[in-house]
């Protein structure tokens, strides 16, 4: 019996951000139970590449121009009417938005070429794309043109913000896993033709997170971390304002920010305009070993998540299971699947998206009483250690994609 091959999807590879992707990808292909191939749609744009991602971004799969054009004379060929139906679809239900349209055009010209490709390695093949969006689109279309059964796993954007095709997306798939109870509950309001549904955590190698219990200092700098792309849903701006706002303990904190986006030079603007730049250091983009380096050296982290103007939030951010690996006491908003990892007054503290004085007040709680903030931190790793732990993880995740493939 020939090995499944299990095709992962995306949007762009390597991406800084998207590193649980990669640890998930490299835990399925060590377990040695499936043939674990990598494909991508766009070029990605960053240039920070985490080690563990080196050996993917070698062997991605990512059509040029030629295999594109090749892709669709091949689809328009031998499959007119899939290609027909499929198109249709695609326009129907993206023509509210002329951009997000033109996009899942391209997507649907790449899809081919996948398709393509996919159709004449043999064995059973089976498409995980992450996010719904555009990898997920290209999964249905692999699914329309050659039969290959496909899920994918959702994430934050692509059920906050767009959600194109996603009663389809849901209807066609084999499964869909997301990543939060939040998103579950989402999901089966969408989902009609009762397609399993199930949550599965981004986990983390446990090993390279070390667990290090620690009480913020009573006196002195207190070093506060926070580690999320620059970008109007982390919510950097009313760190920035909390910290401006003072009082004995929170005047103390010196802030590391890890990550670069749109936004870096306004928030950078901010930062001198409140009078704290003195305060604040940003670090732009760092890989993982200089991220485990500044978790291990921090006192506190913080991520102070909100709603974008466009709707954009969290999902279950990774960065805030690894704060409380590592033990750091944990101050985040409740919105989405943070309140998951971050129980308010048991692993951490959480306060309302966007409000500043709640978000002093907290930073101020944690470091007035460190013992309860190191206990908290503690109780936070036992919960980490319970539903993030990557091997746990993804062995659930072989066990749906075992029992949904098809026999030979």
């Amino acid at each position: 019996m020939s090995q499944p091959r299990i095709v992962y999807m995306v949007s762009r590879f390597p991406r800084t951000s998207e590193t649980f992707i990669v640890r998930e990808l490299n835990a399925l292909a060590q377990r040695g139970e499936f043939e674990v191939e990598l494909r991508s749609l766009f070029r990605s744009p960053d240039t920070t590449v985490h080690e563990i991602a080196e050996k993917w971004a070698e062997r991605v799969g990512r059509p040029n121009m030629a295999a594109v054009l090749n892709g669709l004379v091949w689809a328009l060929r031998t499959r007119p009417y899939a290609v027909a139906s499929a198109a249709a679809a695609v326009i129907a239900e993206h023509v509210h938005s002329p951009r997000i349209l033109a996009r899942a055009l391209m997507t649907f010209a790449l899809a081919c070429a996948h398709a393509k490709e996919l159709q004449t390695g043999g064995g059973r093949t089976h498409v995980h794309a992450h996010y719904a969006t555009y990898p997920a689109l290209a999964a249905w279309i692999c699914h329309r043109l050659i039969g290959t059964g496909y899920s994918f796993t959702v994430h934050a954007h692509d059920l906050y913000v767009d959600r194109s095709m996603l009663h389809r997306k849901i209807a066609d798939a084999r499964f869909v896993i997301t990543i939060s109870e939040f998103n579950r509950v989402l999901l089966e309001e969408l989902n009609d033709h009762g397609t399993p549904i199930e949550v599965i955590h981004c986990g983390i190698d446990m090993a390279r997170y070390v667990y290090r219990p620690r009480e913020i200092p009573g006196e002195g700098p207190v070093r506060a971390l926070c580690v999320a792309s620059l970008q109007e849903y982390k919510g950097h701006r009313f760190l920035l304002q909390a910290l401006a706002a003072g009082g004995t303990n929170v005047g103390r904190i010196r802030l590391d920010l890890i990550g670069e986006g749109p936004l870096g030079d306004e928030l950078r603007q901010t930062a001198s305009c409140l009078g704290i730049a003195d305060r604040v250091r940003f670090l732009g983009a760092r890989d993982e070993t200089c991220v485990l380096r500044a978790l291990s050296e921090a006192d506190l982290f913080v991520l102070p998540s909100v709603v974008a103007r466009n709707g954009q939030m969290e999902g279950l951010p990774v960065a805030l299971v690894e704060s409380l690996a590592c033990g750091l006491p944990t101050v985040s908003t409740a919105i989405s699947g943070i309140p998951e990892i971050v129980i308010d007054g048991v692993t951490g503290y959480l306060t309302p998206p966007g409000d500043v004085s709640s978000l002093n007040k907290a930073l101020n709680e944690v470091i007035a009483d460190g013992a309860a903030a190191a206990e908290r931190a503690s109780t936070g790793r036992r919960l980490v250690e319970r539903e993030f732990v990557l091997d746990e993880n993804v062995r659930a995740l072989a066990r749906i994609l075992k029992g949904h493939l098809p026999s030979e």
